[in-house]
C-alpha cells in the first residue's frame, strides 16, 4: 500500500495514476469482506489503545473531487471505532467570521488532542484548490500558501501529531456514473447539486490544482497518498491498511493501573 505514497519533491501527473487500480488483490468477495473486517477490527483496537494511552494524536485529511468518496470512506473504514475518541470536521464555504481571519484559523479548533483521531472532510487544502480554480484570490496569494501549509503541518508534527493525507482519485467517467446515480436514485437525489455539473466542466483545472498541491505539500512529516477510488472496496482496503500500519507503528501500550490494586476486593 505504500506505493501510493507521494515521495517528497516528486512531480505528480494524475493522468499517470490509475484510478481503477486494485493492486494485486485477486480474492473472492468473501475474502475481501473478511480482510476488510479484520482491518476494521484491528483499527478499533488501535483506536482504543490510542485513547487509553493518551500520548499520540492523529489527523486524517481526506480530499477528493465531487463524488470521490469522502463520506463513504468515513462511514465504512471507521464504522467500528469508539466515537468518543474520533471526530469528523467538514469544511464548506467559509463564513464571514472565518473570512475575517487567516485561512488556517478555522481549522485550529478541530485539530485532535491527545488520544484522539480527527478526520478532515475537505480541509485547509481548499485554499489552494477551489480558491485557485475559481480565482477567488490572486495567484501570488495561493502560490505562497504551499510553503505556509508545509510549515503549519511541520509545527503540528513537531508538537506530537501524526498526519495522514489521502487524495481519493476517481476518473472523469466514474464521476459521471456517480453523479448520474445520484440524479436517478430518489434516496440519493438530495445529494445532487446542479453546481456539481458546473464544477465538472472545470475538471482539467482541478486536476492541475490537485497535481500541484500533491507535488508541493507531500512531505516526510505529512505525506500524501493517492488512493485509487473508482472501486470503493479497494479505496477502503487501502486506507484501512495504511491507518492500521501507521497506528501500529506508534508502538503504543496501555497505561498501568493504580498502585496496590491486587489487594482490592469488590464486595
Amino acid at each position: 500500500m505504500h506505493r501510493y505514497r507521494i515521495k517528497p519533491g516528486s512531480q505528480v501527473d494524475l493522468s499517470q495514476w490509475d484510478a481503477g487500480d486494485t493492486g494485486a488483490f485477486s480474492g473472492s468477495k468473501s475474502d475481501l469482506e473478511e480482510r476488510l473486517s479484520a482491518l476494521t477490527r484491528r483499527l478499533d483496537e488501535l483506536q482504543e489503545l490510542l485513547y487509553a494511552e493518551h500520548k499520540h494524536k492523529l489527523l486524517v485529511v481526506l480530499q477528493a473531487m465531487d463524488t470521490g468518496g469522502k463520506d463513504g470512506t468515513i462511514r465504512h473504514v471507521f464504522e467500528g471505532v469508539n466515537p468518543q475518541g474520533v471526530k469528523v470536521a467538514s469544511f464548506g464555504v467559509p463564513t464571514a467570521l472565518e473570512l475575517a481571519h487567516d485561512y488556517l484559523w478555522r481549522v485550529y479548533p478541530h485539530l485532535p488532542g491527545q488520544g484522539e483521531i480527527t478526520i478532515f472532510n475537505r480541509s485547509h487544502y481548499e485554499d489552494v484548490l477551489i480558491v485557485r480554480v475559481h480565482n477567488l484570490v490572486p495567484p501570488q496569494v495561493w502560490q505562497r500558501r504551499y510553503a505556509q501549509i508545509n510549515d503549519f503541518e511541520r509545527m503540528l508534527t513537531e508538537e506530537g501529531m501524526t498526519i495522514l493525507k489521502f487524495y481519493l482519485h476517481i476518473d472523469k467517467d466514474e464521476q459521471k456514473k456517480r453523479l448520474q446515480d445520484r440524479l436517478d436514485d430518489p434516496k440519493k437525489r438530495w445529494k445532487f447539486r446542479s453546481a456539481d455539473v458546473q464544477e465538472r466542466q472545470r475538471w482539467d483545472d482541478y486536476m492541475a490544482a490537485y497535481a500541484d498541491a500533491l507535488s508541493r505539500t507531500s512531505t516526510e512529516w505529512a505525506p500524501w497518498h493517492i488512493v485509487p477510488a473508482n472501486h470503493k472496496w479497494y479505496r477502503n482496503l487501502v486506507i484501512a491498511s495504511l491507518l492500521v500500519d501507521t497506528l501500529g507503528g506508534l508502538h503504543m501500550s496501555y497505561p498501568p493501573g493504580e498502585d496496590n490494586l491486587d489487594g482490592v476486593v469488590i464486595s
